[in-house]
């Protein structure tokens, strides 16, 4: 993949309306959540920013691939989660609540995390006399300006013109669906020769990441004995991830379209597999309910 002013400029942008549409949609209630329900915002938190990236570190490790591909795989499981994993767990009848706080939590968190372990990568798969590096503070003030400086700008408009903002929620919401489905679309067009070589090399690994994540998202909800809907709400937000987010970071940041190819990959096959979640959701709450 060769970068362009799709992932230079285009991305960043179309992030930056994702993020204005999901504060949109936000109110201060979302955040006082993390006190009303503090055990599943810990159990989902500790999930997303920790479980998970150890889990696609171990992928990268177990399944064959070029190291660029695997610095790419772990920069997807370190990012937060973002609205698609809020509308499959609401399609999956799970705690809709819970995910819009987790998918916020996380954004805040993994401005941190994020340069963190993307760097740990970098010097585990590419050495450290790699020529490529993410500055951390840098990269901090980058995420802050296209993620939670939107989000902030949108919880402002929700506060002080409620009705107005949920009409610009739907339209914005058109509008950045529009701009990524492009530029996806655009990326796939442009290496469709070498896409069969994408998807054999990297399928396997993506399908591991998402399978194995919402599974341990999942048990974990179980374990804590969690309501099944929060269980179902976890397994969504741990398994879905910003995949938009992670293009951004490793053809944007970095400056390398190859290391966006597993970040691409997930962009398609994550609905797949979300899809199974919204069916596996939907069967699991009314049963748990009728008991």
């Amino acid at each position: 993949m060769q970068s362009s002013v799709f992932t230079a400029v285009l991305l960043p942008v179309a992030l930056a309306i994702v993020m204005l549409g999901m504060g949109l949609s936000l109110v201060p209630e979302d955040f006082r959540r993390i006190t009303r329900y503090p055990r599943a915002v810990a159990v989902g938190t500790v999930c997303q920013c920790l479980v998970l990236p150890l889990l696609g570190a171990l992928i990268a490790l177990v399944v064959p691939m070029e190291p660029v591909m695997a610095v790419g795989l772990v920069v997807v499981a370190v990012c937060p989660g973002g609205p698609s994993s809020n509308l499959m767990t609401y399609l999956a009848r799970g705690d809709v609540a819970l995910s819009v706080t987790l998918t916020a939590l996380s954004s805040i968190i993994t401005v941190v995390t994020i340069p963190l372990f993307t760097n740990l990568a970098l010097q585990h798969f590419l050495g450290e006399g790699a020529a490529i590096a993410l500055p951390i503070g840098t990269t901090m003030l980058q995420i802050v300006l296209i993620t939670l400086l939107p989000t902030a700008i949108g919880m402002a408009i929700r506060h002080r013109f409620p009705g107005p903002a949920r009409r610009l929620e739907k339209q914005m919401g058109r509008l950045a669906g529009g701009l990524l489905a492009l530029i996806i679309l655009m990326l796939f067009i442009r290496e469709a020769p070498k896409l069969p070589g994408f998807l054999a090399q990297m399928g396997l690994a993506i399908a591991l990441l998402n399978v194995l994540a919402m599974l341990a998202g999942f048990l974990a909800g179980r374990l804590f004995r969690l309501p099944v809907a929060q269980q179902v709400c976890i397994a969504i937000e741990v398994g879905i991830q910003n995949g938009t987010l992670a293009i951004a970071i490793t053809a944007g940041l970095l400056n390398n379209p190859d290391m966006a190819v597993p970040a691409a990959v997930y962009s398609l096959l994550m609905y797949v597999f979300g899809f199974g979640a919204v069916l596996c959701g939907r069967r699991l709450i009314p049963s748990a309910l009728r008991a």
